[in-house]
């Protein structure tokens, strides 16, 4: 899933509207012996309203920015329920995916494996998708999968900066990446942890140090976001999924694949890079040339 161009580029007020009526007003509806949870819309008005129930002055919010949070809610709301829900997996449907996938692509690297044990331990699916996918476009030696370095900036042999984060995988290594990115994968699991929460935080930090580094330096760093299991997000976690949509769209992650979306999109977004890659790599050859 790509941003709405619509809604990149808007303001901090704008972001801190949106963040303030979904947490006063509650991200979705809770679930009931009668009703599933639904993602929560708001008009204008309710949007106001919000504000009103904590005395913050709404004469200070303008009808124009009110409407453009509403609109913004209602997008998120219906591409996380058309789009998001009916890609999300459950685990046999994750291991079915993996199979036919290294099927297809016959990788050279092994397959992750997750951190549980008994029953529980398995191939990393979602990781190993990814992963085979990358071997595929850049090729068995043009990547890094599970690093255990943190990623660094350089400029000749000068250290320019560090990332605070190991991540799953970088393009082509941890040194200088063109691409980075994690994997949210949680099948199996029996309630929303903490843990599952913290993996949130920590993509928006990653994406904090991207952008940082971008304006200093003029790195652009593509940076990605997989995530699965439909009990864990979808049945557990709506609220963080709508943070994940927010994330998307204030520019703190390039794109993200929600589920069975790795399978088609994945490819697509590995070509592009590659494109880009190869162009640029090209064009430095003909300036050293000149």
């Amino acid at each position: 899933m790509k941003p709405n161009i619509k809604f990149r580029g808007q303001g901090q007020e704008f972001w801190a509207l949106v963040k303030y009526a979904s947490e006063q007003a509650g991200y979705a509806t809770r679930r009931t012996k009668l009703s599933a949870s639904r993602l929560r819309t708001l008009t204008p008005a309710e949007i106001r309203a919000t504000l009103s129930a904590r005395q913050i002055d709404v004469g200070t919010v303008s009808e124009e920015i009110c409407s453009l949070v509403s609109d913004y809610i209602s997008h998120r709301a219906k591409v996380l329920t058309e789009e998001v829900e009916p890609a999300l997996m459950n685990r046999d449907e994750a291991r079915q995916c993996f199979i036919e996938v290294k099927a297809r692509v016959n990788p050279r690297l092994p397959a992750t494996l997750n951190r549980q044990k008994g029953d529980k331990r398995h191939e990393a699916y979602l990781s190993s998708i990814v992963a085979m996918f990358v071997e595929e476009a850049f090729g068995h030696d043009g990547f890094v999968n599970d690093a255990q370095k943190l990623a660094i900036l350089t400029e000749g042999n000068e250290l320019k900066g560090i990332f605070s984060r190991r991540f799953d995988g970088a393009i082509p290594s941890t040194r200088d990446p063109i691409a980075i990115w994690e994997v949210k994968e949680y099948y199996g699991t029996t309630s929303f942890g903490s843990r599952v929460a913290d993996g949130v935080y920590e993509t928006l930090l990653d994406g904090y140090e991207i952008n940082t580094f971008e304006s200093i330096y003029g790195r652009k760093i593509s940076h990605y976001l997989f995530v699965d299991d439909r009990f864990t997000w979808w049945e557990m976690g709506k609220s963080y999924l709508c943070r994940i949509i927010d994330m998307l769209h204030t520019g703190h992650v390039d794109q993200v694949f929600f589920g069975r979306e790795v399978v088609i999109q994945w490819p697509a977004a590995l070509a592009e890079l590659k494109k880009g890659h190869l162009a640029k790599g090209n064009h430095q050859k003909e300036a050293g040339d000149l």
